[in-house]
């Protein structure tokens, strides 16, 4: 099945950012190898820094600078298009729910049993006809019904399962909407939209049983309920411009980090092909090293960082997985590319620290410091290597 890529960001990046910072990823890699499979993990959503307490601890904080929560909405669909199995590869990292003994079949079971002989109802095909988006409909349910993704966020379903038929539907609708739009439609609005979601979910909800009416409601309302942990979450000055998220996520990684290792290392199993090369700037490839050093890693087999701070931590005792005089384990893949810039003061240097394994190439960005840190993606010289590494 040939290899697929999976891409890793950095710290401090939101979903704004990712979207565009990964649509340009893509771009560039479709144009290093044809029919070459890439997948995100986007991580800065579930695992990244927020002020809990609203940024009391920051001297002269000032609340309420951010966007709106339409913004954020926008900009998860934004995540959905791509990678539609996004939110249920989140719900998968979840505890899975223990079964009680009892006859009959586990949340797991019903969950999967239900999506599997799921049929749409007359009035969902009719919305998905008006817009043209029928004929993606059938096809989009056989893929994420057989999608890993589905099977891993099952074990973790409650007995109403609610929120994960709910992540179904999303993922559905997206699914949809991006094959329409690859084939040359023309994109539907964000309301429509969330009519045929809204559809969806509650023809999901009431299949194969009655419900009651507050849950028949709270299923037809196009709130997105699946983005509740969003709601209320305000930015300010110092949210945006470096202390949250750019340095607190650091910070986080350092103290919790096993939650992203787990969500890297899942995004890495459901990504297709025999060989998989994972690409991971800044923190994401510190993360990754970590990862790749506590376990083996099946069918990785080219590590990619791009200015990232792993060497650095490594030297100075700060690496979680590692620390000197011990080296990378066997199981550690021996093709890893590291790029850097002398500009760039959060990039560094990992052949002289990891001789057996990292490779160096320095590229130049010609961009002062913080901004030639984020200047990878449109560097033309970046891709020429990793096009001559993965090649």
């Amino acid at each position: 099945m040939g290899r697929s890529v999976v891409f890793v960001h950095g710290t401090g990046v939101r979903l704004d950012d990712y979207n565009k910072t990964f649509a340009t990823v893509r771009s560039e890699l479709a144009g290093l190898r044809e029919g070459l499979e890439v997948r995100g993990c986007f991580w800065g959503r579930e695992e990244g820094a927020e002020l809990a307490l609203g940024g009391v601890s920051i001297p002269g904080y000032r609340k309420g600078g951010g966007g709106r929560q339409d913004d954020e909405d926008v900009a998860v669909w934004g995540v959905l298009y791509r990678d539609p199995g996004y939110e249920l590869r989140l719900l998968g990292l979840r505890p899975a729910v223990v079964s009680g003994l009892g006859r009959g079949q586990s949340p797991a079971q019903k969950l999967l049993a239900d999506l599997a002989r799921y049929t749409p109802s007359p009035e969902v095909r009719a919305a998905f006809a008006d817009d043209g988006l029928d004929a993606f409909l059938d096809a989009a349910l056989r893929t994420l019904i057989a999608s890993p993704e589905l099977r891993d966020a099952s074990a973790t379903a409650d007995e109403g399962g609610y929120e994960h038929r709910h992540a179904f539907a999303r993922a559905v609708v997206a699914t949809v909407l991006a094959a329409s739009v690859d084939e040359g439609a023309d994109a539907v609005d964000g309301s429509r939209r969330d009519v045929l979601l809204s559809l969806l979910g509650a023809d999901l909800h009431t299949q194969g049983r009655t419900l009651s009416g507050t849950v028949a409601k709270a299923a037809a309302t196009p709130a997105l309920r699946a983005l509740t942990w969003y709601a209320g979450r305000r930015r300010g000055k110092h949210h945006d411009t470096g202390i949250v998220p750019g340095v607190g996520d650091i910070l986080r990684y350092q103290a919790r980090g096993e939650s992203l290792r787990r969500l890297i290392r899942r995004t890495i199993e459901h990504a297709p092909g025999d060989h998989v090369t994972v690409v991971a700037h800044s923190l994401g490839g510190v993360a990754c090293v970590d990862l790749l050093v506590q376990e083996k890693v099946e069918r990785v087999d080219q590590l990619i960082t791009v200015g990232s701070q792993a060497p650095f931590f490594y030297e100075t005792g700060a690496l979680v997985s590692l620390e000197h005089p011990q080296g990378l384990p066997d199981h550690f893949p021996r093709r890893w590319l590291n790029l850097y810039d002398r500009r760039d003061l959060l990039s560094f240097t990992a052949a002289g620290v990891f001789p057996q394994h990292a490779y160096d190439q320095e590229v130049d960005n010609r961009q002062p410091f913080p901004f030639a840190h984020s200047a990878y993606w449109s560097n033309s010289k970046v891709w020429d290597a990793i096009g001559a590494w993965m090649g």
